[in-house]
């Protein structure tokens, strides 16, 4: 089954945290990945999600040799989102 990653960029104004990941983590842009896969015998192309991931550390860091990809949960990934959003404003 043919499958693609989307790319987006999740940008935070303060320190988050996310379920599954120990401590707060900095503000700052985080590149996130959205694995999805195709879901056959529609009339019209439709994706599923089917893994998130984000890029650790944030890009300020700028340091690849510290980079790593740690799978997250997209509804953990859109509160937190929500959650600095509200805090900003």
């Amino acid at each position: 089954m043919p499958d693609r990653t989307t790319r987006s960029i999740a940008h935070f104004t303060a320190p988050f945290m996310l379920g599954g990941l120990e401590g707060q983590l900095p503000a700052g842009d985080y590149d996130i990945d959205h694995d999805e896969e195709l879901i056959e015998g529609m009339s019209r192309l439709a994706w599923r999600r089917v893994a998130t991931f984000i890029h650790l550390p944030a890009k300020a860091v700028n340091n690849p040799l510290t980079s790593q990809l740690v799978a997250i949960d997209h509804l953990d990934l859109e509160t937190a989102l929500v959650r600095d959003r509200e805090n900003a404003a």
